[in-house]
């Protein structure tokens, strides 16, 4: 799974001259960064920090607007882990020392600091930020005890750092989010184990937060914009193991939100363990239909020829079908074949003919057309876009 993403940076400094230094003579791509904005005051710089969600800030101490140090409080109290360098004076040094306090990882004099005293932290900022996959597991675990006293009613600790992390990582520039239980007993593995055995590389995966609970059962908290990719790797993989299900929650905008749906999930959770009862169980001819489609990607089944295929009239194949899976056979089958074209033009260098045949959708011309229609690019341009993010990350 491709983890490997850039270190956003953001720069806030009222002199101009500085922050054009920084942006042009640090080498950021050598440590793994890119300067996704810089800001003349501590306003504006604040905004831009509410926007990019960066994970270093290099700012000045004294500013319009709002200086420094009130502009590093504010950053650490929404996301702790950021880490800030503070640029000072001589004058402003007992400034700087407010700022450590604060939790600034350092400063430097703006005369007078040398490019290894700044390369030298950024180095470090890179060891401590690469490493989120043995950070992850300790966040889910502790998340994970959190989540198990408070709902069973032997803490109340989690609803503040859910409160947390409503305003920090789980932010997402204010979209809504979605919350699924996934429930994976006698699927012989994890959620996380499941999508690695397939061989899984989805950046959708990569943005949002899983919770384990327990050995059956996990939380997976995706903000508005992956709801769809979710749905789809949800989908995709219950068509390899047919016990896999899932609950969802959503569109949840405020920490209340996500207390209720938590609290509801956790609830259902309950009553299905209880009374063996769910409302995600797919009749198997469903899963049998979904199965043909996944394993067979270039076929191009109508609703006809798949019913007749797992012995269902037309009509009650397509009732069951969007009852089971939530989606129209037709709309089922956009989905999943703009999501398999667009994996084949993210990760391969198959030709658009290739491309077109693998997906079942004719030639080459024909997919160019059908691929711009529903994503508003030809395919050409979302390649080279994707390549180029790639490239970006490496």
């Amino acid at each position: 799974m491709d983890t490997a993403k850039k270190i956003k940076v953001l720069i806030a400094d009222d002199e101009s001259i500085v922050r054009k230094g920084l942006r042009s003579t640090v080498p950021w791509e050598q440590f793994g960064m890119e300067v996704v904005a810089d800001a003349p005051n501590g306003l504006k710089a604040w905004e831009a920090f509410l926007e990019y969600r960066p994970e270093v800030v290099i700012t000045d101490i004294v500013m319009p607007e709002m200086d420094g140090i009130e502009l590093s409080r504010k950053v650490k109290e929404t996301a702790q882990n950021t880490k800030i360098i503070l640029l000072s004076c001589h004058r402003d040094f007992e400034y700087a020392q407010q700022g450590i306090r604060l939790g600034a990882s350092g400063y430097l004099l703006k005369t007078a600091f040398e490019d290894e005293e700044l390369e030298g932290m950024l180095r470090q900022f890179q060891q401590d930020l690469s490493a989120p996959s043995s950070n992850a597991p300790q966040d889910g675990e502790r998340l994970e005890t959190l989540l198990f006293a408070w709902l069973n009613g032997h803490s109340d600790k989690f609803p503040a750092e859910l409160a947390t992390l409503h305003e920090g990582q789980w932010h997402f520039n204010g979209q809504p989010l979605y919350i699924y239980l996934i429930r994976t007993a006698e699927c012989g593995s994890s959620w996380n184990g499941l999508l690695q055995d397939a061989g899984h590389d989805d950046r959708s995966m990569c943005e949002g937060t899983l919770i384990p609970y327990g050995e059956e059962y996990c939380y997976w908290v995706v903000p508005d914009s992956l709801r769809g990719a979710a749905d789809s790797l949800l989908v995709e993989s219950k068509s390899r193991c047919g016990k896999l299900q899932w609950s969802r929650r959503g569109s949840l905008l405020h920490s209340d939100d996500l207390k209720e749906a938590f609290q509801s999930l956790h609830k259902e959770a309950e009553l299905e363990r209880i009374y063996g009862v769910s409302g995600e169980d797919w009749p198997e001819p469903i899963w049998k239909a979904v199965n043909l489609l996944h394993s067979n990607p270039a076929a191009d089944w109508s609703a006809s020829e798949l019913a007749e295929e797992v012995g269902l009239s037309r009509s009650h194949f397509s009732i069951l079908f969007k009852k089971a899976v939530g989606d129209s056979f037709i709309a089922f089958q956009y989905k999943r074949k703009l999501r398999l074209a667009s994996g084949l033009l993210r990760d391969t260098t198959l030709t658009m003919q290739e491309i077109a045949e693998r997906t079942g959708l004719g030639d080459s011309k024909y997919f160019s057309k059908w691929f711009k229609r529903c994503t508003g690019q030809t395919p050409s341009h979302y390649r080279n876009q994707q390549k180029g993010e790639a490239l970006r990350t490496e």
